[in-house]
């Protein structure tokens, strides 16, 4: 309560650095990011939400993504790009605080459904026959909702730790609130906090990452070993595609992580760009990448534009030769 009184208010300055004749470009850039967000990740949650022959493990963990990528997307980027348009930074201490809970809880969620994705391809590959009784819809939605409960309480216990201390601070560097940014205006020595969650980040980064890795290897050496040479190389380029957005996640986080641990100081827009590039470019890439690519997928939205220009398009109605040729 110290805390709130003290400070009741947060300012938002995004890239700090940039003159304003910068501001337009990086606003737009950033509500072209929400767009293209909104709509793609909105399109998958319709798309498998609607069809019932999309229920299955694989789709029950994209459409998880999907909705923890939205929500992440639309508490961080409208504000950011408020302050933007209509010189509008300024943020509550509580709802900085909800954002810091919301960024590393909704960011801990994808790390692990990320982990369950390649789960789920290492037992497809690996052990083929056994799959659907290892890996099922109510199983899938079962270890989703743990996860869901699990990480909060990862963005609860690090939302309390920046709540424990007294800043002497308004200006966030950054375009949302984070446990780095906030612990940045802190008074007092931060060095417990800052312990606890790198290892918090850790056991959220190194554990999946480490799995995942693992997952690619073996679908790899299948790859080799068991694909023509055709099948082969679209096999690679999935893979590549889908090991470039992983990498694009997790090493920059880590990077940060460890930074942040050993007092590195970056510059302050490289370290926003750095953040905004790890934390929005998968959200984007992630329902092209994992979902909007899977022909089941492709042929379900194709069907669905069939039937809205079927709506759309009136029929003709069709002309009955007999009954022109009695009136004639």
């Amino acid at each position: 309560m110290d805390n709130r009184s003290a400070i009741s208010e947060l300012v938002l300055l995004g890239f700090p650095g940039i003159g304003e004749k910068f501001h337009s470009p990086v606003s737009i850039a950033l509500f072209l990011v929400y767009l293209t967000s909104l709509f793609s990740n909105g399109v998958v949650i319709a798309l498998i939400t609607c069809n019932r022959h999309l229920y299955q493990p694989m789709y029950v963990l994209i459409i998880n993504l999907a909705i923890s990528d939205l929500l992440f997307d639309t508490i961080t980027l409208p504000k950011i790009v408020a302050k933007y348009w209509f010189n509008d930074g300024s943020i509550s201490y509580a709802g900085c605080l909800f954002q810091v809970h919301s960024a590393h809880f909704l960011g801990s969620f994808d790390s692990y459904i990320l982990l369950l994705m390649a789960v789920d391809r290492y037992v497809a590959i690996c052990k083929p026959l056994r799959y659907t009784s290892i890996i099922n819809n109510q199983r899938t939605i079962l270890i989703c909702c743990f996860f869901w409960l699990f990480t909060s309480i990862i963005g609860i216990t690090i939302a309390v730790l920046d709540s424990s201390e007294r800043l002497c601070g308004q200006n966030i560097s950054s375009c949302f609130c984070t446990n780095s940014a906030v612990l940045s205006l802190a008074c007092n020595d931060v060095t417990p906090v800052k312990h606890i969650t790198f290892c918090l980040a850790m056991f959220v980064l190194l554990l999946p990452l480490f799995f995942i890795l693992f997952s690619y290897g073996v679908i790899i050496r299948v790859i080799i070993t068991q694909t023509q040479s055709v099948s082969r190389k679209r096999a690679y380029y999935t893979c590549a595609t889908q090991l470039s957005v992983i990498c694009l996640y997790f090493i920059p986080r880590i990077f940060v992580s460890v930074a942040n641990q050993v007092n590195l100081i970056l510059n302050e827009d490289v370290n926003v760009l750095i953040l905004c590039l790890y934390t929005f470019v998968p959200h984007m890439a992630n329902p092209i990448i994992y979902c909007l690519r899977t022909k089941e997928i492709r042929r379900t939205f194709k069907n669905l534009i069939k039937r809205w220009m079927l709506i759309k398009i009136p029929r003709i109605p069709a002309v009955n030769v007999n009954t022109i040729s009695d009136h004639l």
